[in-house]
C-alpha cells in the first residue's frame, strides 16, 4: 500500500454532539472521507491538546462554540491517505450559528437512528454503536 503524507500516525479529534435525539454530521470536502458523513473534527495541530483541537475544529467546521465533554471513542484508521488515530468526545453547543465551512461541504442535524443510513466514514459506524450503548 502506498500512503500518502507523513510516514508516522497523526492524530485526530472528532465531537458527536447530540442534542433531542439529533448528531450534528459534516459531509467531509476533502480526504480522508470526502464526500463521506462524519462528526465534525480534525487532525491535532503540534503542541494543542485534544481538547483545544476538538473546540477549533468544531468551530472551523460548523461555526459552533463547544464545550468539549468525555471521552466516547477511540479507533485508528489506516489507508492510502495515511494513517490516523482517532479521539472522538461528547460535546454540547454553546452558541454560534451552524454554518458548514472549511473541510465541511455541509453540516446538518440528522436523527441518531437514521444516521448509519447515509454514506459515513469507515470509524463512524463504531462510533454510532458507542453511542447507543451510552444511551439510558
Amino acid at each position: 500500500m502506498t500512503m500518502t503524507g507523513s510516514d508516522r500516525p497523526l492524530v485526530g479529534v472528532g465531537v458527536a454532539i447530540v442534542r433531542d435525539g439529533k448528531i450534528l454530521l459534516i459531509k467531509r470536502r476533502n480526504e480522508p472521507g470526502k464526500g463521506l458523513w462524519a462528526v465534525p473534527g480534525g487532525k491535532v495541530e503540534y503542541g494543542e491538546t485534544l481538547r483545544d483541537a476538538a473546540v477549533r475544529e468544531v468551530k472551523e467546521e460548523t461555526g459552533l462554540d463547544i464545550v468539549v465533554g468525555p471521552l466516547i471513542w477511540s479507533g485508528e484508521s489506516i489507508s492510502a491517505h495515511g494513517h490516523l488515530v482517532l479521539i472522538d468526545f461528547l460535546g454540547s453547543v454553546l452558541g454560534g450559528e451552524l454554518a458548514a465551512s472549511d473541510d465541511a461541504e455541509q453540516a446538518l442535524w440528522v436523527d441518531v437512528e437514521k444516521a448509519n443510513e447515509l454514506a459515513l466514514t469507515p470509524t463512524m459506524h463504531d462510533l454510532l454503536a458507542e453511542l447507543e450503548e451510552a444511551r439510558p
